[in-house]
């Protein structure tokens, strides 16, 4: 049993029982654990910390700079000069120049690369101390904030919407709880989870509605939950070996390199062996002489000269306030030929603006500022730029007091936060009199659940006419790179939401945001392109935005493919149209990862730079993940790279930096491949004269 398992068997023991068996198993009472008891549990179930195997420890940094391909060629070949040279020879014969060149250049090799990624590892070690997670745990009967890492089994935390879940718990109190599962199971739907003992075991993942896993994220709601597992024994924490054994594509090309040597090796030594024992006949002296042989063919400077290039490409890459956490990414930074970006905050400037809110017809309308505040205002899920846009509007001159009695009179008593199936969040108010069911979102999947419009306060049937006129106003607002959402509502008697019901809503209006492009843009991209970099956009926007948006920094937008449409592609249409299309609009974060693998599949070295959860899939899966200073934790903790700004420019040198990298290697190569060949072949005819 693996234990990914093992951590499912052990949750299926805790999900199907009530809260208060469970705190009687856990030996824990309503007051929380005591500082003592902590202390205790920590020593027994261990500490909140992901394996060392797989997080860049000392030890691990140390065994990555010392233990490669070329390096241990190196290392027997040393062994082997050693006895020919040293134990096997006559005093007089006796020559340790070889061997202590060979092992003095293992040494300095693996000390070039330890420094740099040492250096490297602080560096973003600090980062992550600005920006190290807390959560609310109740010890010694009073919640406090702490470390996630201080936790332990059995402690009592309280989670509210954004906050990364920090260890396996078992809900004991749920308000509107959902969670986002991505960064477990790869799909992007949201979960309602819910306190209540499960009816039956769970079979997969998915079925567990009262658990909340390690690394997934609070999306919308708040929640408290007693830590089960902590660490590695997470089911996140089994899942990590599988993502963090993403091989570069340099790592594959260093094994394939040795491999060539050990076969050349393999073959050339019998050879001569043989050649020499039959020629002078005398056998120790041939078997020592292929020895040497296999010794003088091997390029003792490699391992040096290989680190060296990618330590001073990431000390580069360093002044330019980019952390390279892997110098092996160097060398995929300089292969890379498509680079995937998400669109906001790097292709625009990451600044959303309110600019139009009208009715269907494109008059400006009060009530649909209105609703949407209150849909804002009330949203429990994680924020986002534009939920913060239209919450601004109580700054306009004069509105605090009229949003402020706006929100006394409606009263939040429901809510469905918005995720990557619905494309829409609803919330539910109440006005005293009657309850209001706000819908906002896509304006495909809005206007899918409505069967009605409304304008200036009179309800006519949503025909395909009207509709046809909504969709011309909201085409010409796209067109111009705005981001467009709709909202709709509905009066209802339940006073609780079911998403079955999410359908008969009234289509009110609109909401226009723009987010201008960066003005560094354009010239990134061309530069790019100038050096065969294809970039490609994969967004969750609507499609006519992205291709505005691509449109006014050089970037071809003549095709676009949706979320739906790629879906809608057979196995063999897939490929074809991954490497005809520039821009994909719509997607799920599951989507994202899937264009990567298949442009991988396609034989491309692919970059991904992205910020967001809905972006970790695909960070994870590409050869160069590549994240910013701001990102989501799990993002950080994934990427290859770390970009202390978000400028493509940077980009553009790391490419230029790998490549450098790149060709000083393979210069050093053929120079002395070619010069030991000619050597030994002249050493080899020369053995088997009389």
């Amino acid at each position: 049993m693996n234990q990914k398992e093992a951590v499912h068997e052990r949750l299926k023991e805790y999900a199907c029982v009530a809260p208060d068996q469970m705190m009687q198993k856990l030996q824990i009472n309503a007051e929380g654990i005591t500082q003592e008891e902590a202390i205790i549990r920590r020593q027994k179930y261990g500490n909140n910390a992901p394996s060392a195997k797989n997080k860049d420890t000392m030890f691990y940094c140390i065994r990555r700079a010392f233990v490669n391909p070329f390096s241990t060629i190196l290392f027997f070949l040393g062994l082997i000069s050693l006895v020919t040279d040293v134990f096997l020879s006559s005093d007089y014969q006796k020559n340790l120049t070889a061997v202590l060149i060979i092992f003095s250049m293992l040494i300095l090799s693996g000390i070039v690369r330890l420094t740099q990624e040492l250096h490297s590892k602080r560096v973003a070690d600090e980062l992550f101390q600005l920006v190290h997670t807390t959560v609310q745990v109740l010890r010694d009967g009073q919640w406090v904030e702490l470390s996630s890492s201080e936790l332990v089994v059995g402690d009592q935390i309280r989670l509210e919407a954004g906050d990364r879940v920090p260890a396996d718990l078992r809900l004991t109190g749920a308000t509107d709880l959902f969670v986002s599962q991505s960064v477990i199971t790869g799909e992007s739907a949201i979960l309602e989870k819910f306190p209540e003992a499960l009816p039956k075991e769970p079979q997969k993942l998915t079925d567990y509605s009262n658990i909340l896993f390690g690394g997934t994220t609070v999306a919308g709601g708040t929640g408290t939950g007693i830590v089960l597992t902590v660490g590695q024994e997470t089911v996140y924490g089994g899942l990590t070996p599988s993502v963090e054994a993403r091989k570069q594509r340099f790592d594959r090309g260093a094994n394939s390199i040795a491999w060539v040597l050990i076969r050349f090796m393999t073959v050339l030594v019998p050879v001569v062996f043989l050649a020499s024992g039959l020629t002078k006949g005398d056998w120790l002296e041939a078997f020592l002489f292929a020895l040497s042989v296999a010794v003088g063919i091997t390029p003792e400077l490699l391992p040096m000269v290989v680190n060296a290039c990618l330590a001073k490409g990431s000390h580069s890459m360093g002044k330019k306030q980019t952390i390279v956490k892997n110098i092996n990414a160097m060398q995929s930074f300089g292969s890379m030929d498509v680079l995937c970006v998400d669109k906001t905050g790097t292709l625009t400037q990451d600044t959303v603006l309110l600019e139009y809110y009208m009715d269907i017809l494109g008059n400006e309308s009060q009530k649909v500022l209105d609703y949407a505040y209150l849909a804002s205002h009330y949203s429990t899920g994680v924020g986002n730029h534009l939920d913060e846009a239209i919450c601004k509007a109580e700054k306009m001159q004069g509105k605090a007091d009229y949003y402020r009695q706006l929100t006394e009179k409606y009263q939040k008593t429901d809510e469905l936060p918005f995720d990557y199936n619905r494309r829409f969040s609803s919330v539910l108010l109440n006005t005293g009199e009657e309850n209001i069911w706000i819908i906002k979102g896509s304006i495909e999947e809005v206007a899918r659940q409505c069967s009605m419009i409304e304008y200036r306060g009179e309800k006519t049937a949503a025909g395909a006419d009207i509709l046809q006129n909504v969709h011309a106003v909201v085409d010409e607002m796209l067109e111009d790179g705005m981001k467009v959402i709709a909202v709709a509502y509905k009066t209802m008697s339940r006073a609780a939401l079911v998403p079955e019901e999410e359908h008969d809503f009234i289509l009110l209006g609109y909401l226009a945001f723009f987010d201008a492009p960066k003005k560094s843009a354009a010239s990134a991209i061309q530069k790019l392109h100038s050096l065969h970099v294809n970039v490609k956009v994969l967004t969750g926007d609507q499609k006519q935005v992205a291709r505005s948006i691509c449109r006014r920094i050089g970037i071809p937008a003549e095709s676009c493919l949706t979320g739906a449409q790629l879906d809608a592609l057979s196995e063999n249409e897939l490929p074809i149209a991954v490497e005809k299309t520039n821009i994909f609009a719509e997607l799920s974060p599951k989507q994202k990862a899937m264009l990567v693998e298949t442009l991988q599949t396609n034989g491309h070295t692919v970059g991904f730079l992205g910020d967001g959860l809905n972006d970790l899939p695909a960070v994870i899966r590409a050869d160069v993940g590549i994240s910013v200073e701001n990102a989501t934790e799990a993002v950080r903790e994934s990427a290859n790279v770390i970009l202390l700004k978000k400028d493509l420019n940077v980009l553009e040198e790391g490419v230029l930096e790998g490549r450098e990298a790149f060709a000083n290697m393979l210069k050093y190569i053929k120079i002395t491949a070619s010069s030991n060949f000619g050597n030994i072949c002249a050493i080899v005819a020369a053995s088997v004269l009389p």
